[in-house]
């Protein structure tokens, strides 16, 4: 195992560096300038001469291979540079945002596998029945409803129904504090965020449990351990389940790849500054740099993903072997 781990954290070298080409020479191939978006934004005169020393600045004057160069050697040195657009570090710029991403992450991945796999389980054991018609119709509902759209519904549910109880309308806070400094305060504000991403994206992890254990169900050992006298809980939990989870293991660790990064909308409608909302502002100020980093940072995080589920094969199948 250790040295399958080794081989698969050497192969991210050339992943990472292609991302890299890619990123930072597509990125140049967008039309417009930083310096022009900065001086002349409002539609204002920018002068020339200030343009040329703000590119200066910015080492935006140098050739192309230069500018790669200095690009894939930050990493080596542990210095992402600054911001075009705010001026302030790169690093600063995505630890701020950081945390709140991670945690709605976290917390939407887990209500997903929490309303995902009891329910996924229990529509494949009542096959054909009215739970298994409530649990399919439950998951297709999901997938139809936007979560953004979700989210709008929770917040306004919020306010009518504080406004019905207490006389007064209550909502999430806005304003962003960790998880440690106040948990009451904290969880008040992302659990609305990760209850309606997770139900979101539970629902593709439900039909991907029931399809997985509607065909594990049928295997022989299943039928064999049935006809040994086990008990139903005993046949599901410990003969089908785990075989069963490969695929949907591999879902819900996608989507929480997917999660750092792709919460543009959601983080607008419960007014979230996290990755996503940075994401955007970087692109629409043509922060070359600070938009590269992002891409780079939200490629390592889905290549460890990927790492850590293959591992997890290993665990939860005792006839995978990497070696």
């Amino acid at each position: 195992m250790g040295k399958y781990i080794l081989k698969r954290m050497l192969l991210m070298v050339p992943t990472l560096f292609g991302a890299a080409v890619l990123i930072f020479f597509l990125l140049r191939l967008v039309p417009g300038d930083v310096c022009e978006v900065r001086l002349a934004g409002a539609g204002l005169y920018a002068d020339p001469e200030a343009i040329a020393i703000c590119r200066e600045n910015l080492g935006l004057n140098k050739p192309l291979m230069a500018q790669f160069f200095d690009f894939v050697w930050g990493y080596f040195i542990f210095d992402l540079g600054v911001s075009m657009w705010t001026g302030a570090s790169v690093v600063h710029e995505i630890e701020i945002r950081f945390q709140l991403s991670l945690q709605v992450a976290i917390m939407a991945t887990f209500v997903a596998t929490v309303i995902s796999i009891p329910l996924g389980i229990i529509s494949a054991v009542n096959q054909n029945t009215w739970l298994d018609y409530c649990v399919r119709g439950f998951a297709i509902a999901g997938i139809a409803i936007p979560s953004f759209w979700l989210g709008l519904i929770i917040i306004l549910g919020l306010l009518i129904i504080t406004q019905a109880i207490t006389g007064s309308p209550w909502m999430p806070p806005i304003d962003y504090k960790p998880i440690w400094e106040d948990p009451v305060y904290n969880l008040s504000q992302l659990i609305w965020p990760a209850v309606a991403t997770g139900y979101r994206y539970s629902a593709v992890a439900v039909r991907m449990t029931r399809s997985a254990m509607l065909e594990v169900l049928r295997e022989d050992y299943v039928r064999t351990a049935r006809a040994k006298g086990m008990i139903e809980k005993v046949v599901i939990n410990r003969h089908a389940l785990k075989n069963a989870l490969l695929p949907v293991v591999t879902i819900l660790a996608l989507e929480f790849a997917f999660l750092m990064g792709g919460l543009v909308v959601t983080e607008q409608v419960f007014n979230l500054n996290g990755l996503g909302k940075l994401f955007v502002d970087a692109v629409g100020n043509q922060d070359f740099n600070l938009t590269q980093n992002l891409v780079m940072l939200v490629v390592l995080i889905f290549v460890l993903t990927n790492l850590v589920t293959d591992v997890a094969y290993a665990w939860l199948d005792p006839r995978i072997r990497y070696s």
